[in-house]
This record gives structure tokens, C-alpha cells and sequence, in this order.
């Protein structure tokens, strides 16, 4: 059993969930409802800080977590020229990101934030991975869009699914990509004074 605080994830992300598992930590998960398009036109790893930061704190205001929490709230963009690149929504701009990222690299930022909530202390930081995409031609893409996984993740792609073949190399952490980076959180747990094999399940 865990020693030390529980871990709340303020996400839905299926794939968040599933390497915090991995990871032996077995998080309650409270999913934040903040609209993600509320912020205006920000750089991407800014954007990707402030979305985390909003989602932590949505989570970390309700009246029925756990006694001594931790709350993690996580945001990833993907950055293609500058520009942040979210969920793309529907198969059509999920088509066209594939066609200006393909045989190119892109810089994926996630950013965290984690509240504890007997300190009231908030922590955040954004880790960032450059990620190398395959030369795909149109009719991978018409596939890969078919198959509705690339309309809801940050830049139209994964690292851990359908997606895993279309990407050719990665330049950092790996969880970062798929959208929380173990090495930060752990940094971020012992700034708030914990220690990261006390949320060991």
C-alpha cells in the first residue's frame, strides 16, 4: 500500500492513466471539465503550462478528494513552427497536420502542475521532446485518420498506438510524449517534500 499521499489525475487521458499504472501509482482520476479553448493565442509550451495549471487547480478547489492528495493536472501541445497544435477535432484537420508534419520534426510540450493539498503548495513546470515524423504518404494518412485516434491527442499523433509506426525517432523523455513525463513528476513530487516511491501502490 501507498505511504504516502494519494495521486489525483485531473485528466481523462486513457494514456496519462495507463503509464502512471505502469509506473506503480494507481491515481484517482477526476476529470477537470476547463475548456481547453478559453486562453487566447499563446506560445505552445506556454499554452501547454497554462492549460495544465487550470485543469490542477479545477481539481484541486472540489470538497471531495482524498484527505492528503496530490493533484496532477497535465496538458500536451504539439509545437509545428511556432504554432501550438491541440486536438485537431475532426478527420480534416487531422488529415492536413499530417500533411505539413510528415518527413519533419516537432517539438512536443506537456505541461504539469501538482497542488498539495494539505500545503496548499502548487508546483508546474513543462517538459518538452522533440519528435521525428515519418515521410508517410496520403493514403497512411487517410488510414491512420480513419481509425479516429488521431482526432483527439496534441499534433494528430501517438507514440503508443496506430500512431507508434509514423513516428521515426524521439529526442527526450518518451512519457513526455504520451503525455506525462515521469522524471518531471517525480522532481515535482519531492519539491512538494514527498517522495516518489511513497505513491507506489
Amino acid at each position: 500500500m501507498s505511504t504516502g499521499p494519494a495521486l489525483v489525475l485531473a485528466s481523462q487521458s486513457p494514456a496519462r492513466l495507463a503509464t502512471l499504472r505502469s509506473a506503480g501509482i494507481e491515481p484517482t482520476v477526476i476529470v477537470s471539465g476547463v475548456d481547453e479553448d478559453q486562453l487566447g493565442p499563446l506560445p505552445p509550451a506556454e499554452l501547454a503550462l497554462r492549460l495544465a495549471e487550470l485543469k490542477c487547480a479545477a481539481v484541486a478547489a472540489r470538497d471531495d478528494l482524498p484527505e492528503r492528495a496530490l493533484v496532477l493536472g497535465c496538458d500536451s501541445v504539439l509545437d509545428l513552427d511556432g504554432e501550438a497544435l491541440g486536438k485537431p477535432g475532426t478527420p480534416e484537420v487531422a488529415t492536413e497536420r499530417w500533411r505539413r508534419q510528415r518527413g519533419r520534426s516537432g517539438v512536443l510540450h506537456t505541461g504539469h502542475s501538482l497542488h498539495d493539498t494539505v500545503s496548499g503548495e502548487t508546483v508546474s513546470a513543462t517538459a518538452s521532446t522533440t519528435v521525428r515524423f515519418a515521410d508517410v504518404d496520403d493514403a497512411e494518412i487517410a488510414a491512420y485518420v480513419a481509425t479516429g485516434e488521431p482526432l483527439h491527442v496534441a499534433g494528430a499523433f501517438t507514440v503508443d498506438g496506430y500512431g507508434g509506426a509514423f513516428v521515426t525517432g524521439i529526442e527526450g523523455d518518451f512519457h513526455n510524449v504520451v503525455g506525462v513525463s515521469l522524471p518531471l513528476l517525480r522532481a515535482l513530487v519531492a519539491r512538494l517534500g514527498h517522495r516518489w516511491v511513497e505513491l507506489w501502490s
